[in-house]
Parts: C-alpha cells; sequence; structure tokens
C-alpha cells in the first residue's frame, strides 16, 4: 500500500484533472450552444463574437442564452446613452443635430429601461413546473419590451437621415451596434419561446 502522503498526493491530482475537465466540458458545451443557436440570428456574426466573449454565468441553455444576449445589449445601449448624453450636452442649440440629439438620448433612455424589464422576466421566467399560460404571459411581455427597445434604437437612427458629418457618424455607429445587438436577444427571446427552454441543454 502507498504511504499515506503519496495517497493524498494521488487524490489531488485525480481532483484537479476532474475539475479542469468539468470546466472544459462547460466551456465546450456554452460555446456549442452559442454557435448552432446564432446560426440563423439577425447577425450571426455578431452573435457568435459578442456571446463568445459573454463574462458572465455558464451558459447552459436557451433561457442562458437569451438572459446573457440581453445583458449585453443592456450593456451597450447603457454604454450608448452616456456617449450621446456627453455629444448632446457639448453641441450647441442653434446646431441643427442638437433636436436629434435630444430625441436620442430620450429613446435609449427608453431603450435601457424596457432592455431592464426584459431581462427581469427572463429571470423570473419558469420554463419548467409552471402553467403554459403563465410562461406564455412572460414571454410575450419579454418580447414586447425587447420589440420596443428595439423600435427606440431605429427611431434614435432614422432622426439622423438629414443630416452629414461627424455627429451623424458617431451616432450611426453606437446605435447601429445597439440595434444588431437588440435584434439578436429579441431572436434568442423568440427561440426561447418556441423550445421552451428545454432543447439544447448542456449536459456534462
Amino acid at each position: 500500500m502507498a504511504p499515506p502522503h503519496k495517497l493524498f498526493l494521488l487524490a489531488i491530482a485525480f481532483a484537479i484533472i476532474v475539475t479542469a475537465t468539468t470546466v472544459h466540458g462547460r466551456h465546450n458545451g456554452a460555446k456549442d450552444i452559442v454557435h448552432s443557436s446564432c446560426e440563423h440570428a439577425s447577425y450571426p456574426s455578431l452573435c457568435v463574437r459578442t456571446l463568445s466573449s459573454y463574462s458572465g454565468p455558464t451558459i447552459t441553455n436557451r433561457r442562458d442564452l437569451a438572459q446573457a444576449a440581453v445583458k449585453i445589449s443592456l450593456a451597450h445601449a447603457q454604454s450608448a446613452a452616456k456617449q450621446l448624453t456627453v455629444v448632446r450636452d457639448s453641441v450647441g442649440k442653434k446646431r441643427q443635430e442638437k433636436a436629434a440629439l435630444v430625441d436620442c438620448v430620450e429613446m435609449i433612455g427608453d431603450s435601457v429601461d424596457e432592455l431592464s424589464r426584459t431581462l427581469g422576466v427572463l429571470k423570473h421566467l419558469r420554463v419548467s413546473g409552471g402553467s403554459s399560460k403563465e410562461f406564455r404571459w412572460q414571454m410575450s411581455n419579454a418580447q414586447t419590451w425587447a420589440s420596443a427597445a428595439l423600435t427606440d434604437d431605429d427611431t434614435c437612427l432614422d432622426g439622423f437621415e438629414e443630416f452629414d458629418g461627424d455627429i451623424k457618424t458617431e451616432v450611426k455607429q453606437w446605435m447601429t451596434k445597439v440595434a444588431r445587438v437588440t435584434s439578436n436577444a429579441l431572436y434568442m427571446i423568440n427561440q426561447l419561446d418556441e423550445t421552451r427552454g428545454k432543447p439544447h441543454d448542456v449536459h456534462l
């Protein structure tokens, strides 16, 4: 029989191997579900890139995926809101873009609120154990809020159609990114509605 200290070292080594294997399996599982779910998203490449670099909780099913997508969208919207506010406050009242910037800041503020509500619904979503009616009601709310957020993003962009210059370029860059990740988030929510979060779970 091996000495006690050697058995102890072997136990530690075994535990390290098991932990590494489990973590690796979770990583691969999350990667697989991201790639398969993003395949038919509105913006597949952006979908894969943003969700693959997501640093939140491990993605193990479609509900996790939808929550991650909404969190990403919310983060982009909050960042754009700060940038737009700075530009709005720095532009003189006589500039033609001023009114469009004021409206856009309001729109992106609404979008942030709507995405926050969407995330709140998804966090309390009952994909199992609850009634079908309850699930449909929750999903309807999530879809409504996410759709409203996307509409606000597009409305902000529309307000700059008649302008040219650096301000329009910056706003278009920020808001296009927000609109695209929001569109992908809405797609993930719709996929969750179709599957009720059950298919594509990651089993280790």
